[in-house]
């Protein structure tokens, strides 16, 4: 009879300062001394990925929507597998929804290995789906390795060239993601835990109630938090900015169901209401709510450069269709619309003037600011800024703009818009949202 194996796990050091208030800020909490690196694509993401879980030491906490079977998310899970095997505590987390398909692969892929999988809201059953909660799903895109280096944006567990819906392309899709190392990687790693705990009750729970009960003193531990870093707390007409001596300064911001609900669209608001000289977005899917409408409308006022990167290339028709209907409003407003055409889009990118942009996993539609559980890294940095600019830039110059809504005003294009606005209304009626959008 075989012996078995035993994975001897090296004590984890001591993690530095309390940093869990930054559940309890009621909007993104910028910290400092960061360093950020961004990922244009998985061909940029997936190396970068699999070299930090390569040299993990104690523990590796993936959060994905989609974790797909093909030779890309392969590598990735061969990676995860083998640090199991050297002892690392290896947790995935997918969303029952988006990697439902995939599955057989990753029990097959990880059978004997010790990878431990969860699923946030399974639907394996036919009643599964009429069980409460089920639209709203995890859009997470997270990795954090050993607690030193993260990985946020909006790139599933999928090769760039393949879709599921239309197959394989010769074109990448446009998406973007960020490395990032230093004090916003804790809130990171904190947010996977619990997307973990919560998928699979049971597993750590000793361990997540520490953190959740630590971080359920909201206004004390924020205060706390403040004067043990010797933070000054910012004037209420700016963002949270700290530290602002140290490199990169960064906030990790989250849509969920408790106390973060609103706080990446408020983030996206504050930064628009701050705006002096241009707001670029990128959204796959774009049918934001009047608050976020008024808040560009008052900044083209202003004299701001309102641009806006949405799909060209359809890979739902029905997401198309509610962008379109929008379009006689803002090209009304002097916001430039473009449609990116050479692959399918899916990044997810702000950016205003200089000093702020965001990578992450939030659209900007009902299901990501209502709904789904997202998460989004905002960078306060120059640098940092010209270089997404460079890639937005790029899209732009590839992509073709509209000058025109694509119906004639009037009724149809009233229907038009009508017909949208009912549908959204019923499906968040139908998952629980009654406050309007």
């Amino acid at each position: 009879m075989a012996k078995r194996r035993r994975f001897v796990r090296q004590p984890r050091p001591e993690p530095g300062p309390d940093l869990t208030a930054w559940y309890a800020h009621p909007g993104a909490l910028f910290l400092g001394g960061n360093d950020v690196q961004l990922l244009p694509g998985g061909d940029s993401l997936f190396p970068a990925m699999v070299a930090a879980i390569e040299s993990a030491r104690h523990d590796v906490w993936l959060a994905t929507y989609i974790f797909h079977e093909d030779d890309a998310a392969r590598r990735v899970a061969e990676a995860l597998a083998a640090a199991g095997r050297r002892g690392v505590r290896v947790r995935v987390v997918v969303d029952g929804f988006g990697s439902r398909a995939d599955l057989p692969a990753l029990r097959r892929w990880w059978q004997g290995e010790p990878v431990a999988l969860a699923v946030f809201r399974p639907i394996d059953r036919w009643y599964s789906w009429f069980q409460p909660g089920q639209f709203r799903r995890l859009h997470h895109k997270l990795c954090v390795v050993d607690g030193e280096i993260g990985f946020v944006g909006g790139i599933n567990i999928i090769d760039d060239r393949i879709d599921l819906r239309h197959g394989v392309d010769e074109v990448p899709r446009l998406d973007f993601a960020v490395a990032l190392r230093g004090p916003v990687v804790l809130p990171i790693e904190q947010t996977a835990r619990a997307m973990w705990t919560r998928a699979a009750f049971g597993h750590d729970w000793r361990e997540e109630v520490k953190v959740l009960a630590r971080s359920a003193r909201p206004v004390q531990s924020a205060r706390r938090l403040l004067r043990r870093l010797r933070i000054t707390p910012p004037r209420k007409d700016l963002l949270p900015g700290m530290l602002d001596n140290l490199p990169v300064r960064c906030a990790f911001v989250v849509r969920d169901n408790l106390r973060q609900r609103n706080a990446i669209e408020n983030s996206y608001i504050e930064a628009f209401q701050r705006a002096r000289e241009r707001i670029d977005l990128v959204s796959p899917y774009f049918y934001p709510g009047r608050l976020f409408r008024r808040t560009l409308r008052e900044a083209t006022r202003r004299g701001v450069k309102v641009r806006l990167l949405l799909q060209g290339k359809l890979d739902y028709r029905i997401a198309g269709l509610a962008a379109s209907v929008m379009y006689d409003e803002l090209l009304s407003q002097g916001v430039r619309i473009f449609e990116y055409t050479p692959a399918f889009l899916h990044a997810k990118v702000g950016i205003v003037d200089d000093d702020w942009a965001t990578v992450g996993s939030s659209n900007i539609d009902p299901l990501s600011l209502l709904l789904n559980l997202e998460a989004n890294a905002i960078v306060s940095d120059a640098g940092f800024n010209r270089e997404l600019t460079a890639h937005f830039e790029q899209a732009l110059a590839l992509s073709r703009e509209v000058t025109a809504a694509p119906v004639p005003r009037g009724w149809w294009a009233a229907l038009r818009r009508g017909l949208v606005a009912w549908g959204a209304l019923v499906y968040l009626r139908m998952a629980g949202i009654t406050r309007p959008y």
